[in-house]
């Protein structure tokens, strides 16, 4: 009777060791197990997921490309970096020409009665060329007389006709503001026109060859 206690007091103490050998040893490689599992699961969910995104954003880029292709002219047109002053001349996506210009100096003009304001500045966006001429003649404006400290003459006046100032060509774009040249040279590639783009006689000729009435001139 007692053998057989022992016995099963033995067995009971081998079935315990077994159990707890296998919650020591046996669940933590069960757990291991699971987590690489999950690793090699969610790497492959990873994999798929970029090769997802990839695809995704090629689908963007090409979308996008076709939106700039439709907006890019086929004739020529003429970027105008205003931060840079300098230009760029495209037909379609060929590069022409490019080169330094000079653009508007952004500060204020104030009359000394304070009854005239001006703020000379380069007009940001997207413009047309509206009239092209060679040997311009510049009718002077309102402003030029201020600025000289100069009485305001009559709109007919022959003190605001002056020649040689703009150069051999001008292109206007619109509300007074012109492509033109200039005789101060030394001072291209600077912010300090009255917000007309200014450039140098060869890129203006070549500018002015090339762009049309109706070409379009980006300016940021």
């Amino acid at each position: 009777m007692i053998r057989n206690f022992f016995i099963y007091l033995a067995m009971l103490v081998v079935g315990i060791l077994f159990f707890v050998s296998m919650v020591l040893f046996a669940i933590p490689a069960l757990q291991e197990s699971t987590i690489v599992l999950v690793g090699l699961s969610s790497n492959s969910s990873g994999t798929g997921e970029v090769e997802a995104d990839k695809s995704s954003i090629e689908t963007d880029i090409s979308k996008l490309q076709k939106k700039l292709d439709a907006y890019t002219p086929a004739n020529a047109y003429m970027v105008v970096n205003t931060s840079d002053n300098h230009y760029f001349l495209y037909k379609g996506k060929q590069l022409i020409r490019d080169g330094i210009c000079s653009t508007g100096k952004n500060e204020k003009l104030v009359s000394e009665d304070r009854k005239y304001e001006h703020i000379f500045h380069t007009p940001y966006g997207v413009r047309k060329v509206l009239r092209k001429a060679t040997n311009p003649v510049w009718t002077k404006p309102d402003w030029a007389f201020i600025e000289e400290g100069l009485p305001i003459p009559s709109a007919r006046h022959p003190s605001r006709v002056e020649t040689g100032t703009l150069g051999a060509y001008k292109l206007e774009i619109g509300d007074g503001f012109m492509i033109h040249g200039t005789i101060y040279k030394r001072r291209m590639g600077m912010s300090v026109t009255h917000g007309c783009i200014r450039l140098l006689d060869e890129d203006l000729e070549a500018v002015y060859k090339t762009m049309e009435v109706g070409s379009k001139v980006y300016i940021f």
